[in-house]
């Protein structure tokens, strides 16, 4: 019996259009080109969501009003004139001037929108001189998708998510900085479980952070209208991206009049949140100039943090817009954890102040811009005992002033795109659950070698303030836990041995050819 051919994997919808984007690659760079394909799956969206509101419209016998914005905007639907309608790009998809089409369609929506104001990307079709045949073909691709058939699966965010990441993995080190991997992100909003009050982001980049919180919302079967969302971008191609990828999603969200600095331009200088996320830049360098903001309100009762690192400024940032039961999750640089000088300083109070709640060493290789290990941090404003409903469920959080949880995640993930590391359900649900048992029963909580150890105050303040988890957390199996220091010391004594015993070889072999005649001057 002759074997059956194997039928060929079917591509996924995200997968073909990741491919027909592709072919604009060559004359585009992938940080313009990601504009262009989003541009165009969020013009899709918005008119498949007008067209279905206008069938309603004229279902419901109301013709008269399919011209009126107010019957559209009161089902949070953007009104499109007819030059911005899918339809009108599709019918001249191959004429000479599609671009400048797709320019004016995207400008016209946002004129008749307002919250629209400074989001979508602004004549990036007609400045780039594309191809009319591979943006024709990448629009035919975007016609495929019915972006409003399975509200349940949320498609276009789906594809939003795959090109966000996609996007980041192809600009590689030093750029993609927009996109935050959403398993961490996940990963924080199910340990500070944002489901009321403010949420905050300094940092916003493409806005995953609130999408996620709303997932998680949405997940736990919480309200929408419980959450307001607060951010602010620095660069304004990616402030564009957020607000179009909140947008799709009918996220409401102040992210600042225009994309800005968040240190020379607070945009919310007297927001209280009640939960923050961010991801803010690492290591970031002249973030101040010599004298500038020297006095800020945000380092009130800290050191001001050095200009050569952003690392505490960030953290100060974050401190100093807590609610008095705010709580805080955000990654940085390993660094942060131990460094010296004004850092040291700042570190020291944050400790003493209660404010460090957890920290957890991340695995290598789960940002796509860079592959070294990262830290995420939790800061509680409130430590202390208190009870709090969330979810129709009441939840209790024992009194942790005087302690610190350390987490090391390093050996944790699975791997994905072959060179990546992310968390599954299981492993979220894991970590997440450690550190919700240690915040609510003391009893119940143990320390786990090589994973978890609740720190006293006083183990800290005896470690000079570091939050290195490896100086907590127990090792076994590990040469019986040689101590570091006398390791090292043992290491330095021995190469220098080796060293010396080198000079001597080296010495003799010269003395031999000079015997003979063959002197070798070095």
């Amino acid at each position: 019996m002759p074997k059956a051919k194997a039928t060929k994997k079917q591509k996924s919808m995200e997968e073909s259009l990741w491919e027909s984007a592709n072919k604009l690659r060559g004359t585009v760079e992938s940080s313009e080109y990601k504009h262009i394909v989003l541009g165009l799956i969020f013009l899709k969206f918005v008119s498949d969501t007008f067209e279905e509101r206008r069938e309603q419209l004229i279902a419901e016998d109301k013709e008269a009003f399919i011209n009126m914005v107010e019957f559209y905007t009161m089902e949070n639907v953007f009104y499109l004139p007819e030059i911005s309608r899918w339809s009108y790009i599709k019918q001249h998809a191959k004429q000479d001037d599609i671009a400048l089409k797709i320019d004016t369609a995207l400008t016209t929506v946002e004129k008749n929108n307002p919250s629209l104001k400074g989001a979508l990307p602004d004549n990036y079709f007609s400045r780039l001189g594309l191809d009319v045949s591979k943006l024709s073909s990448l629009i035919d691709t975007i016609n495929n998708i019915n972006t409003i058939e399975d509200k349940g699966h949320d498609i276009v965010g789906r594809v939003y998510e795959y090109f966000l990441s996609k996007f980041a993995i192809a600009e590689g080190k030093g750029k993609g900085e927009f996109y935050t991997p959403k398993s961490i992100v996940n990963l924080i909003a199910n340990m500070i479980e944002p489901y009321k009050g403010k949420i905050y982001d300094p940092a916003c980049g493409s806005g995953g952070m609130f999408v996620q919180s709303m997932k998680f919302i949405d997940a736990h079967n919480g309200s929408k209208k419980d959450i307001s969302v607060y951010g602010q971008e620095y660069t304004a191609t990616t402030y564009k991206l957020a607000k179009m990828n909140l947008a799709i999603r009918g996220i409401s969200a102040n992210l600042g009049d225009v994309p800005a600095d968040t240190f020379g331009k607070d945009q919310h200088k007297d927001l209280k949140a009640d939960f923050i996320m961010a991801n803010p830049p690492f290591n970031q360098k002249d973030w101040r100039g010599t004298n500038e903001l020297l006095d800020d309100p945000r380092w009130a009762g800290y050191e001001t943090p050095p200009t050569s690192n952003a690392n505490y400024a960030w953290i100060l940032n974050m401190v100093s817009k807590l609610s008095q039961n705010g709580v805080a999750g955000f990654i940085l640089a390993n660094g942060a954890l131990s460094g010296g000088g004004e850092e040291y300083k700042i570190r020291k109070k944050l400790i003493e102040n209660d404010l460090v709640e957890a920290i957890l060493v991340l695995p290598m290789k789960m940002f796509y811009t860079t592959d070294i290990s990262v830290t995420l941090w939790i800061l509680n404003a409130n430590k202390k005992t208190r009870t709090f409903t969330q979810n129709d469920v009441t939840k209790t959080h024992r009194d942790r002033t005087d302690e610190i949880l350390f987490l090391d995640l390093r050996k944790k993930g699975v791997a994905f795109e072959k060179k990546y590391i992310q968390f599954d359900k299981e492993t979220t649900n894991e970590i997440a659950s450690t550190y919700h048992l240690w915040q609510s029963d003391k009893e119940n909580y143990n320390d786990i070698p090589e994973f978890c150890y609740s720190a006293s105050k006083e183990e800290v303040i005896k470690k000079d303030y570091s939050l290195v988890p490896s100086k907590y957390i127990e090792f076994v199996n590990r040469d019986e836990n040689i101590d570091f220091d006398t390791k090292m010391k043992t290491l330095q004594s021995e190469f220098k041995t080796l060293l010396e015993d080198e000079e001597k070889s080296k010495s003799e072999l010269l003395s031999v050819f000079e015997e003979l005649g063959y002197a070798i001057k070095l």
